[in-house]
């Protein structure tokens, strides 16, 4: 099989901070190849010198066996090289069909013929079999019609190699499917993919071979066939990754009620909010909120810590009836919250690690002296969270800012568990760390669980909840569209997500005889 792509020896460095390092990377036409790492292993980097983003310091680019210079993405594009960003490259205001041929210039007569273009890709998208109105506003597409018509868009400017990046991150399993299919499709014609993911399982089902970069350098190559997601994971980090966690046996009898929802109705931004959510979670269990970004998610939680409105409804936690409370007094009454955005709730960057500890621990006696905090004491147990956590920082008075990512949500992982809350809240509590940090977060949720806590547990990464989860709910538009086990069928799931409810998927399958 000859070969789409060779870069050789590439090297990158940003003000003397090396980014690539000798980066060797063998594409051959018509596979999937898949690039793997860490945060900061260097993948973004090097695809963006290939996408004519970057020019790199040292090295070489092959495309088809010919040695080019790739100096911006329009040189990129002319070469045949598309790229469908994790964050569309779409302007909403526009139509489909005039972001197609947005700053193209094939066409050098002074007026836009938009019709033959919209007829041409038209005729490209059922080709594809991506069905997309061109005249649609992209305002009004949904994720995924907005991820058909970036693909289109390369295809109609005659791709022929594709970078995704993190292309399912906001997809349903259902369109993730749909883009698998698209995947093979394209390269059954010869088109060539490569696919930065952080999702393992998702690299073993669709993917020919893989690159793992680790700090820079390629840690190895591999064909998918001779490996799993264990072996990945190791290259990677440097290191064996747990990636099992094995979960305690709980007492039904001796599980408690810690968090009631009933009937509960809020306005919102999203979807129009909460639409009479129904919902109980127990002391010693995972409960998982699935769906797609957006569909209530932050709601849900706004909600029950006190940070947004409930408009009817009842919001109970440890039998006290805290609709509408203060988050203040969310908070007292035993519950912990690990926001999905910590930069703007979970921490305050010009703060240091002890006195971002502090910021949930105020009323703590043990850090009072009549009016006065022992800061003596707050150091101290600043230091034992660094330690348990495994924070890696100079000291407890390292300014929260200059720490990493995962760092800084070790601290606020840290803070809130520490606390030993009846009931605690993670929504995305590892979105974009890296995979060893992802582990570390993980087995600390599964310890509360297992401690006695009751977990609401919210995350786009439909493996982590299965993996995690004693149960299930699934929200879509402000719903619940039905509350399962964790091994549910994942078509089910997705069905649910894409708006069935669980019981309608029940009679259907009742009515055809399935699981009869």
């Amino acid at each position: 099989m000859a070969n789409a792509l060779e870069m050789k020896k590439i090297c990158k460095y940003f003000s003397g901070v090396r980014a690539n390092y000798n980066v060797d990377l063998t594409v051959r036409q018509g596979e999937v190849h898949a690039l793997l790492g860490e945060n900061g292993a260097g993948k973004s980097t090097l695809m963006n010198i290939l996408y004519g983003l970057y020019s790199p310091t040292s090295g070489e680019v092959y495309l088809e066996g010919q040695k080019v210079n790739i100096t911006s993405p329009e040189k990129a594009i002319k070469l045949g090289v598309g790229m469908v960003h994790q964050h569309f490259m779409l302007i909403p205001a526009l139509t489909a069909i005039e972001n197609v041929v947005l700053g193209m210039d094939e066409d050098k007569s002074p007026m836009l013929d938009l019709t033959t273009a919209a007829k041409k890709l038209t005729e490209l998208a059922a080709q594809y079999n991506m069905e997309l109105d061109p005249n649609a506003k992209v305002s009004q597409l949904t994720v995924g019609q907005q991820q058909r018509l970036e693909i289109l868009k390369a295809l109609y400017r005659g791709a022929k190699l594709f970078i995704f990046d993190e292309p399912t991150a906001v997809l349903t399993p259902q369109e993730v499917e749909e883009l698998f299919n698209m995947f093979k499709l394209l390269t059954s014609e010869g088109k060539t993919i490569i696919f930065i993911t952080h999702k393992l399982q998702e690299v073993m089902s669709i993917c020919d071979r893989c690159t793992v970069l680790r700090l820079g350098e390629v840690a190895a190559t591999v064909d998918i066939a001779d490996t799993n997601k264990q072996d990945l994971a190791t290259l990677m980090v440097g290191k064996p990754v747990s990636m099992v966690y094995e979960k305690a046996d709980i007492d039904p009898a001796a599980q408690q009620t810690i968090l009631q929802m009933e009937n509960v109705v809020a306005k919102g931004t999203e979807h129009g909010g909460l639409k009479g959510i129904d919902l109980t979670i127990r002391s010693g269990e995972i409960l998982g909120i699935a769906g797609v970004d957006g569909n209530g998610q932050s709601e849900l939680v706004d909600c029950i810590t006190g940070l947004m409105k409930v408009e009817s409804g009842k919001v109970s936690i440890n039998g006290q009836d805290m609709t509408n409370a203060a988050p203040k007094a969310v908070l007292e009454s035993g519950v912990s919250h690990i926001p999905a955005d910590r930069l703007a709730r979970g921490v305050i960057m010009p703060m240091n690690l002890s006195e971002n500890v502090l910021l949930m621990n105020t009323r703590k006696k043990d850090f009072l002296k009549g009016m006065f905090l022992q800061w003596n004491k707050i150091n101290q147990y600043t230091d034992g969270i660094i330690k348990k956590y495994k924070v890696k920082t100079p000291s407890r008075n390292e300014l929260i800012q200059n720490l990493s990512g995962g760092n800084q949500q070790k601290v606020v992982l840290g803070r809130e568990i520490e606390r030993n809350p009846k009931l605690l809240i993670a929504m995305h509590p590892d979105r974009g760390l890296d995979i060893g940090a992802t582990s570390f977060v993980q087995q600390s949720i599964v310890d509360e669980r297992d401690r006695g806590a009751a977990v609401l547990l919210v995350s786009t990464e439909l493996e982590e909840i299965q993996t995690l989860s004693d149960r299930v709910a699934v929200m879509y538009e402000g719903q619940i569209m039905g509350i399962v086990p964790p091994d549910t069928p994942i078509h089910e799931i997705s069905m649910m997500m894409a708006g069935i409810r669980y019981e309608d998927i029940v009679k259907e399958k009742e009515a055809s005889g399935v699981g009869a």
